[in-house]
């Protein structure tokens, strides 16, 4: 179980969305690619060192770049950004197609996003907040239906 702010409710939901096989091996081989380029110019010293560099690099990004999205029964957390679940008042998946259109062409500049390329599929959440502007988010999840079940559940 994890906390934020004195909040200790246990989790209704939780995903961790990582980085996927393909684009963990779409990089190392980027990765390797540039150190053959840096061995066969500069020798195996600076080869090691350049792939050395480069996986460090990988492993800081990817745990930058993950997303972490929970739901309590009071709150939904997604990232740094969390909301009350008073505010949400309507969830809905998103499939491959209605993420695209809905990030493309039917965006609106005050939602907010919390999406990741390598994840396909997400959630719409619509506010209704009146401190707040934002009239929907957009989270990236490998699970849409079961968060869409998760903030629709009553608690």
């Amino acid at each position: 179980m994890s906390t934020d702010k004195g909040d200790n409710r246990e989790d209704i939901f939780f995903e961790r969305c990582g980085w996927t096989i393909q684009l963990w091996l779409f990089l190392i081989f980027m990765a390797a690619s540039l150190t053959l380029a840096v061995w066969a110019a500069l020798g195996d010293f600076w080869a090691v060192g350049t792939l050395l560099g480069q996986l460090l690099l990988l492993l800081v990004l990817r745990r930058r770049s993950r997303l972490l999205v929970r739901v309590n029964d009071h709150w939904l957390f997604v990232g740094k950004a969390k909301i009350e679940r008073r505010f949400i008042t309507s969830a809905s998946p998103l499939g491959r197609n209605a993420l695209q259109k809905r990030l493309g062409p039917d965006a609106d500049p005050a939602a907010y996003l919390a999406t990741r390329f390598w994840i396909h599929t997400g959630v719409l959440i619509q506010i209704d907040d009146p401190q707040d502007r934002t009239p929907y988010w957009i989270v990236s999840s490998k699970k849409p239906s079961l968060l869409t079940e998760a903030l629709l559940s009553t608690f």
